[in-house]
């Protein structure tokens, strides 16, 4: 099967713009999100200033829809639309899960090279006694790090880079998955350690979410052709955090893995025999 990969149109836009765009055609975009950004204004963060929906409506000078949600702390593609028709049709293919979303996660520990979590969540602001939603998620790891520094109880600190692909879209499933794995994502203050997220973000001097919307395939909504839409970790899109990430002593798992890792995990994924956990 083929597919059609765009470059960044950025270089045609204003440098000072503040969202990068990954792809337009028609009525649909894709931009980067830079973490920290929410996509729209709520009443749970009243103190951000810093919105998707709002800033983009500002750049293009119209009115912009967003296709589905990013945590604010995760980066990467965001699928937007000029009209809520257009956000619609292609939300179906989200809702249908018609979408191969790949995620980039620096998270704590080794976990096993592939694992399939399949794990009912329950919405976070649910009842208890509301009925958790089927939730699955596939991992690969990429590569390892061991540094000789001790850190909380542990006498040398572990750490793994991973591939994410959900297969649903429950709200933080990847997030959930790992701390279900008993390795979360560094710097996720909800799910993850307190002592290590600390320790990394003065060792990297990066304080953040270590989790990555590295890219979208999907059908072309105008054509119905497959559409692949990365946010490399390599050029001038925002990802230079990731950069000093990926400076460390990594030790790769595969000779294609770097490569794939920087140009937004466009290619190979998990097997169907990987490790399937269950709750």
């Amino acid at each position: 099967m083929s597919v059609t990969r765009f470059e960044p149109v950025e270089r045609c836009e204003r440098p000072d713009q503040p969202l990068r765009i990954l792809w337009r055609d028609g009525d649909w975009l894709a931009i980067h999100k830079p973490a920290g950004w929410l996509v729209h204004r709520t009443g749970l963060d009243a103190g951000e200033t810093r919105f998707i929906v709002q800033t983009l409506r500002d750049q293009l000078g119209q009115h912009v829809h967003p296709v589905h949600r990013l945590d604010k702390g995760t980066s990467g593609v965001l699928l937007m639309a000029l009209s809520a028709d257009a956000a619609r049709g292609l939300a179906t293919q989200f809702e249908q899960r018609q979408v191969d979303k790949r995620y980039l996660a620096f998270v704590r520990g080794w976990p096993a090279a592939e694992a399939v979590v399949d794990h009912a969540l329950r919405p976070d602001d649910s009842p208890p006694e509301a009925e958790p939603q089927p939730a699955l998620t596939r991992f690969r790891a990429l590569a390892t790090l061991l540094l000789d520094v001790p850190v909380d109880r542990y006498p040398q600190t572990r750490a793994a880079l991973v591939e994410a692909r959900p297969e649903t879209g429950r709200r933080h499933q990847i997030r959930r998955h790992l701390k279900h794995l008993s390795h979360p994502i560094i710097g996720d203050t909800t799910h993850g350690k307190g002592a290590h997220n600390r320790w990394w973000a003065t060792h990297l001097g990066v304080q953040r979410m270590w989790l990555h919307a590295a890219s979208l395939t999907l059908s072309h909504p105008g054509t119905g052709r497959p559409l692949t839409i990365a946010s490399p970790l390599q050029g001038d899109l925002g990802n230079a955090d990731w950069l000093t990430l990926l400076a460390q002593p990594w030790d790769w798992l595969s000779p294609s893995a770097h490569e794939n890792a920087l140009a937004g995990l466009t290619e190979g994924g998990s097997s169907p025999e990987a490790h399937r956990l269950r709750p």
